[in-house]
């Protein structure tokens, strides 16, 4: 008898991708299927960081890398953090990853014991709670809805922590609701950190370029905790990259020691080739994350208008990302024909096989009643897509 082992039969399976997936299956069999599941920009890598690639194969970066990464690549992420955030990190603080997610993972995988207790601020990204699992720490969900604009309080945070508490992450601009912590808002979380010295934070700034506030604030820049920051960033969403695979921590150095350590175990070195790509996004013309986040602007403004004009659904105005987190609970115990939907989760299906519009269930981001619409997809497919919407929901009684 073949054995799974526990530790992966406690994980979930990614809701993300099992809609894009289900998405794609229906695609496969000849229906028009929009697909607002996944979190992934629609633009194509930009051509002066697709030349760099180009040369480093041309120069022969076809070796393993260093385990932590590239010291040239170590060193431009340095110098952003440095020149965008005013933080300071040496290139051996900086552990480049196959992505953010392998990034995440590292650090929670080299600093949580079993038992640690992580705090989550929820509607939160579905991988987090996994990947504490993984580490067979206990997650202490803080719900904020949408009243609060999915962002926590000081008093919430407060009232979380235990002398068991080891971290807390934070992820602003968020996935998946776009809410953009202030500046001052922080200050309130960091506040109350800053009274318990063993804490972490671990802090997801991916979305950080695509942020609709004019300025961004990094957790790292708080003097109070800056010592027991780990910031996460890389290059798939502001530079369209995400198939490029690079992502970082830049962290105390005692982590990053072990993230290197932890990685040199399992993966090793991320791709040269794009490494080299990376290098390239962060040391040329910034442009095209102005000119990206431009056009996620414009996708936000008319998503939001056209969900507004659907009875029954709520929404804000996210303030970053490319998310709206609309609430749907209005439709639950309605049916279609003798089908009673129940969950959002039913709702994100009956979106699927009957308006052709793929979501994903907000219970897969640990908020039921509500889903995730992604908008990093065309004004045409956003004006079909909330027509669909609309349309098929007009359906329920």
């Amino acid at each position: 008898m073949i054995q799974i082992s526990e530790r992966i039969q406690s994980l979930s399976q990614s809701q993300t991708l099992a809609m894009s997936q289900k998405s794609n299956e229906l695609k496969a069999q000849g229906v028009d299927v929009i697909n607002l599941s996944v979190g992934e920009p629609d633009f194509h890598t930009p051509d002066h960081i697709k030349e760099a690639a180009k040369r480093a194969v041309d120069e022969n970066f076809t070796f393993y890398t260093p385990v932590p990464g590239y010291m040239s690549l170590r060193k431009a992420v340095a110098e952003k953090l440095k020149h965008e955030n005013g933080l300071d990190f040496t290139p051996e603080q900086i552990v480049v990853s196959g992505g953010a997610k392998q990034a995440l993972c590292n650090v929670i995988l080299s600093t949580i014991n079993p038992g640690d207790e992580v705090i989550i601020p929820t509607p939160a990204w579905v991988s987090y709670v996994e990947m504490v699992k993984l580490a067979e720490g206990v997650n202490v969900l803080v719900p904020a809805d949408i009243t609060q604009n999915f962002k926590i309080t000081p008093a919430q945070l407060e009232a979380a922590i235990t002398d068991k508490t080891r971290m807390v992450l934070i992820c602003s601009p968020s996935n998946p609701t776009g809410s953009v912590y202030t500046k001052e808002e922080l200050q309130g979380l960091v506040d109350v950190i800053a009274k318990y010295p063993n804490i972490l934070v671990l802090a997801d700034e991916i979305y950080e370029h695509i942020n609709f506030t004019g300025n961004f604030t990094s957790l790292g820049s708080f003097k109070e905790i800056a010592d027991r920051v780990v910031i996460i960033n890389g290059v798939s969403k502001a530079y369209a990259m995400t198939g490029w695979r690079i992502g970082y921590c830049a962290a105390p150095l005692a982590i990053a020691k072990a993230c290197t350590k932890l990685q040199g175990q399992y993966t090793s070195g991320s791709s040269s080739i794009a490494q080299k790509a990376a290098e390239a996004a962060y040391t040329g013309s910034q442009d095209c994350v102005a000119q990206m986040c431009a056009a996620f602007k414009r996708r936000r403004d008319l998503v939001v208008s056209l969900a507004r004009e659907i009875p029954g659904v709520k929404v804000n105005e996210p303030q970053g990302a490319f998310y709206l987190f609309p609430e749907v609970s209005s439709f639950l115990g309605k049916k279609y024909g003798d089908k009673v939907i129940n969950t959002s989760g039913e709702l994100a299906m009956f979106l699927l096989e009957v308006g052709h519009v793929a979501t994903v269930d907000g219970a897969a981001f640990c908020l039921p009643g509500y889903i995730r619409l992604s908008y990093a997809t065309s004004d045409d497919n956003i004006r079909e897509a909330m027509r669909r919407i609309k349309e098929t929901l007009a359906l329920l009684k």
